[in-house]
């Protein structure tokens, strides 16, 4: 598959002395409901800002609204996926870094004090920090700053950013930390993510065969209730809906590579009708497969 062949990204980082890399999302002519960002996790951690349109943003089995202006925090580990909420242009940056970025104050006694509990995993930001502390606006505008230097690539940029997030991150940790004393909160281990993270990535692996719900819950030792709950919550989709997200998702690709007939692409994505095929793929891409190809 294109869209991942893995759940667990293998996100390409800048150089190995500043593991960071800022990627420009911007999907156009979407329709509400639709995929912005596939389901997957990595070891990184995760800003998300907002640029155009509206998207609902599901972190760690948590739906996020975001409008432009609007910052979320991904913890690293966490399963996220996006849909847009709005017809038309949806924009948003995403900032990935690794917590190596900040090696050089592992040995700072008030860096340990105070980043590296999050660095570590120890306590979490909030996802959308505004929500429970509006000052945090004042602290986002370092991610503007950094956004710049980034794009502008000046001598020594590589090094401000580096410097930006780091301010970024002790600013929100002075902001939260003292609500979230360790004492009381645990490395909140996320126990429904990592279950699902093994299922998620056999049926992007295998869609194209007759996976049913019956089968999944078993694999998680679920009866099919509760794991079509947990299912929905974690990824906003129904799993009959993420299998044929996934199987369009790879019906787009092989219509794109124009090498087989909208027929066989049916079969290979595991639809034997050809007609039940058609009337999918315009379900979640808004086109038949053969005005698509045109």
């Amino acid at each position: 598959m294109t869209y991942p062949k893995e759940l667990r990204e293998a996100t390409r980082l800048s150089e190995k002395s500043y593991p960071y890399m800022f990627f420009f999302n911007r999907h156009k002519g979407v329709k509400i409901g639709q995929s912005i960002l596939f389901l997957h996790w990595h070891e990184h951690f995760e800003i998300i800002v907002m640029r155009q349109g509206s998207a609902i943003f599901h972190i760690d089995s948590q739906p996020y609204e975001a409008e432009p202006g609007d910052v979320l925090l991904v913890p690293a580990g966490g399963l996220h996926v996006g849909y847009s909420t709005c017809d038309g242009v949806v924009a948003f940056i995403s900032i990935v870094f690794n917590g190596a970025l900040f090696n050089d104050w592992v040995h700072d006694a008030i860096h340990a004090k105070y980043v590296s509990p999050y660095l570590e995993g120890r306590v979490q930001f909030p996802v959308k920090p505004l929500v429970h502390e509006p000052s945090c606006l004042e602290h986002f505008r370092l991610l503007d700053q950094a956004i710049a230097e980034f794009k502008a690539g000046q001598p020594a940029y590589q090094l401000v950013i580096k410097s930006q997030l780091h301010m970024l991150v002790t600013l929100l940790a002075r902001t939260f930390l003292p609500k979230q004393l360790p004492e009381r909160a645990s490395s909140r281990y996320i126990e429904n993510r990592e279950r699902f993270k093994s299922l998620i990535q056999y049926v992007e692996a295998r869609f194209a065969e007759r996976i049913t719900i019956e089968d999944a819950a078993k694999r998680l030792n679920l009866n099919p209730h509760h794991f079509c709950k947990m299912f929905k919550k974690l990824t906003g989709r129904t799993f009959i809906e993420y299998v044929n997200l996934c199987r369009m998702n790879e019906a787009e690709r092989l219509l794109l590579d124009g090498t087989l007939t909208i027929t066989e692409v049916a079969g290979r994505v595991g639809c034997d009708n050809p007609n039940y095929f058609t009337r999918l793929f315009k379900n979640y891409k808004g086109v038949t497969p053969s005005q698509f190809r045109k």
